[in-house]
């Protein structure tokens, strides 16, 4: 008796099958079916079926009908259960629901020795020799590049509207905004555009949020990176290559990789595929330094994880701390929510309670303390208004994320890695 169990796919089951994709390949080679198309059968409700040890998700077949003809998009199975016919049974599955439906032909390309080939066979798939497979893609343009890859045209203003932080926000406005968005003055003055940044500091700081306003001040389009969305797309090195190829015909774009130390970690002791992965993504960066009109912003949370040879000189223009909010910045991201519903407050008493408090903590107080006065508004049906004792009783409620130990690390880094 077998011990797995195959089923219907369930929505449930969706980010399990793109796991178990991601480990599922053989060969390196990129399958004929994007990712995309996969998840977008499975969101149709496509013919498709998963294989569970357990409560354990080990292997899938996902197809794409059209009439009396059907394609298999994917036959996955986790490294862990190859070669004990698993495949062979999500693909008969799959088949007999298939031909309940009304198919008549089932068709499949993958890669020679690719996981599933073995199973095709298995289950009398006939290989059709003399055939060439012809492929042609539509010459892409700078907007179906931009939809296509997720980017984001972010809304004007965002400079504007991050509030605190002057000190960070002044030296990023020189540093970056201005030669960025005035090249031919600063080519005058002898002054080189910056091609990338890295930002560091504890979580929470507003890394992101700068990303992001940068973009915005600039008026240029956003694109995040996903190093885990790339990994079961494409094999990570695979995909940093690719995607770095598709974000060179943009003619302006924003890159942003958020927790970069997940693909630039230190190679000193790293596996093979590790090295690999951080060795392309240095000559991503050094191809994409190569054009104007782009911006590469990275951000981590600890710069001592990263690999000694990316902060080098030549590859990030300047690395930036962004660190946890002083009382002035404080006060000013206080007023700032102050302002936003109407409240009156003792910010000085706010400013001392929250120290360690990052923008992203006193947002999240803030919310709450609206969020009761809400309530207490509903309950009561009168107009309830927030008093400073409501956030101080939220703010010691609230877990600070930078407490003293990681401060002193922060300051150590900014002493030892900053470079602005």
């Amino acid at each position: 008796m077998s011990s797995w169990l195959v089923r219907d796919y369930s929505p449930d089951d969706l980010e399990a099958v793109v796991r178990v994709d991601a480990e599922s390949g053989t060969t390196g080679e990129p399958a004929l079916f994007r990712l995309s198309d996969v998840v977008a059968a499975l969101q149709a409700g496509h013919p498709a079926v998963v294989a569970v040890a357990g409560e354990v998700t080990v292997g899938a077949a996902v197809s794409r009908g059209d009439g009396d003809r059907a394609w298999i998009l994917r036959i996955c199975v986790h490294p862990s259960w190859r070669q004990q016919g698993l495949g062979s049974a999500l693909l008969t599955a799959l088949e007999q629901r298939l031909f309940a439906g009304g198919v008549r032909t089932v068709h499949a390309v993958l890669p020679e020795g690719e996981t599933g080939v073995t199973a095709l066979r298995n289950c009398s798939f006939e290989d059709r020799s003399g055939l060439v497979f012809f492929e042609k893609r539509a010459p892409l343009t700078p907007q179906s590049v931009l939809s296509s890859l997720g980017a984001e045209l972010t809304p004007g203003g965002l400079w504007q509207k991050v509030a605190g932080m002057e000190r960070e926000k002044r030296l990023i406005e020189r540093r970056l905004v201005l030669p960025l968005a005035h090249p031919e003055m600063a080519s005058e003055h002898g002054v080189e555009p910056p091609r990338a940044v890295m930002l560091f500091g504890p979580p929470g700081t507003g890394k992101s949020t700068f990303a992001h306003a940068i973009a915005s001040r600039l008026s240029w389009p956003f694109l995040e990176l996903f190093p885990a969305r790339l990994a079961a797309e494409y094999g990570l090195a695979t995909g940093l290559n690719r995607r770095f190829d598709e974000i060179a015909q943009l003619d302006h774009v924003l890159v942003f990789i958020d927790e970069v130390e997940e693909v630039a970690g230190e190679r000193n002791g790293a596996d093979a595929t590790a090295v690999g992965i951080v060795n392309e993504l240095l000559k991503a960066i050094v191809r994409f330094r190569s054009r104007d009109g782009r911006l590469l912003v990275c951000a981590t949370n600890n710069v001592t994880t990263l690999d000694p040879a990316f902060l080098r000189h030549g590859r990030f223009d300047y690395v930036v701390p962004i660190g946890p909010p002083d009382d002035t910045a404080r006060a000013a991201l206080w007023r700032s929510f102050l302002a936003r519903t109407g409240a009156e407050a003792d910010v000085a008493a706010l400013v001392s309670a929250s120290e360690g408090f990052t923008p992203a903590d006193i947002g999240h107080a803030a919310r709450t303390v609206s969020q009761s006065v809400f309530e207490r508004t509903f309950d009561s049906g009168t107009r309830a208004r927030p008093t400073t004792d409501d956030y101080l009783r939220t703010i010691r409620g609230t877990q600070a994320t930078v407490n003293r130990a990681m401060a002193q690390d922060f300051a150590d880094q900014t002493k030892r890695f900053a470079r602005i």
